[in-house]
């Protein structure tokens, strides 16, 4: 018989009672839901299909999944559909992938006006991609962008970002003719870093003006005006991440990664190790080490100023391993994705048109030259000695892409 493997519903049914005791009063409603709906995925509890073999009258029980967009064993499908309208959206050209990345500062303020800072993340940032491809200086064109938020790090811990995939070109402001960018380069990321930073401090600003910022708990202290303006400072006086890069292994790599986090939790049961005493171990890749992968224990019940962290570590439920997860807004609160420039509406209809007959090499160039270094690395380990195009033509052969 095969052994049970840990899953995040088994965090939730051993722990799910004292965590709502505890932190009962500062749920929402979306967390609730997911709480339940995860620790009842698949039992008798959400009925089931029987299936009986009309030989031996063998009979099978399947239960039904609760499809929740939270829940690590669902989704799967609604991931896949999503997986393939993207992936027949793009273009015959290279992209680039952009990184926008919030400063930790201000991670509590993001977790407590989570639907105002997200979206002034997803318009700051496409602000600054349109408007800096726009300037003749650097690429003189229209763009269009696919930006997914992302709420949380490898080691679940609230880290705001938006992963944006962009063609590496873009159409002539007089919809003339497509414009490509530079072979391997797509726009100066000091520019981006520092125009994405002025508009999103500018944004923070005219929110607190207006009154729309929540400053409760831990962050009480910024309804001070004062304390605010503090804040702006030390922000403007920092650099903050962005990251531009050709995406490695093609435009559809990088789909497929998106994919994983647009419709799941933000751990997937394969990941936990074990839960006893209390505590929950599982595996996180440490990307500030060389990707080293580690393990973290985390306390089922732990106090703190901060239990919205707490919860969605793993997924909806119980202290500290199950709070961090839920970071990630619900789907009935916010969008997940957005689209801006060409590949917004019926844009990119337009945008296909423009293209040059035949592919820029570019595309083609980039990802030959990523597979034959990615051989020739695994041939050196191996003592292997292959002509480089051979295994390149095999292996393109025998990936599909939805």
């Amino acid at each position: 018989m095969r052994q049970h493997r840990l899953e995040v519903a088994d965090v939730f049914h051993a722990h799910q009672e004292e965590f709502l005791q505890r932190w009962g009063p500062v749920v929402s409603r979306q967390q609730h839901k997911a709480l339940r709906d995860i620790g009842l995925c698949r039992t008798a509890a959400l009925g089931a299909h029987l299936q009986q073999c009309a030989a031996c009258s063998y009979q099978d029980v399947s239960y039904l999944s609760c499809r929740n967009r939270h829940c690590p064993k669902c989704q799967s499908t609604a991931r896949d559909r999503w997986l393939s309208r993207q992936a027949a959206s793009l273009l015959p050209v290279a992209y680039s992938h952009v990184v926008f990345t919030l400063p930790e500062q201000l991670a509590p303020l993001a977790l407590r006006n989570q639907r105002l800072l997200y979206d002034l993340l997803f318009r700051a940032a496409s602000e600054t991609l349109l408007q800096i491809a726009a300037d003749p200086r650097h690429l003189g064109a229209r763009i269009g962008v696919l930006a997914v938020l992302h709420t949380w790090s490898q080691n679940l811990r609230h880290h705001p970002h938006l992963h944006c995939l962009v063609p590496a070109g873009g159409l002539a402001l007089d919809h003339s003719r497509w414009i490509a960018s530079r072979p391997g380069f797509f726009l100066p990321v000091r520019v981006l870093s520092r125009l994405f930073r002025g508009k999103m401090l500018a944004f923070l600003q005219q929110a607190y003006k207006k009154g729309e910022l929540r400053c409760l708990g831990t962050i009480a202290n910024l309804a001070e005006p004062c304390q605010f303006r503090s804040l702006l400072r030390r922000l403007r006086s920092q650099e903050w991440v962005v990251y531009a890069k050709p995406p490695f292994g093609g435009p559809e790599h990088v789909l497929k990664y998106l994919a994983r986090y647009t419709h799941r939790v933000a751990i997937a049961n394969g990941r936990l190790l074990d839960l006893a005493n209390g505590q929950v171990r599982f595996r996180w890749r440490d990307s500030k080490h060389d990707n080293r992968i580690k393990v973290m224990n985390l306390e089922c019940e732990r106090g703190g100023d901060e239990p919205g962290i707490e919860l969605k570590r793993i997924g909806g439920a119980s202290g500290s391993a199950a709070h961090r997860n839920n970071a990630r807004r619900s789907e009935k609160e916010a969008q997940h994705d957005h689209r801006f420039g060409c590949r917004a509406g019926d844009r990119r209809a337009h945008s296909r048109c423009a293209l040059p007959p035949h592919p820029p090499s570019s595309k083609a160039d980039t990802e030959r030259q990523y597979r034959n270094r990615r051989l020739r690395q695994q041939h050196r380990r191996s003592g292997i000695r292959r002509h480089p195009e051979d295994c390149t033509h095999r292996r393109a052969e025998s990936v599909s892409v939805p």
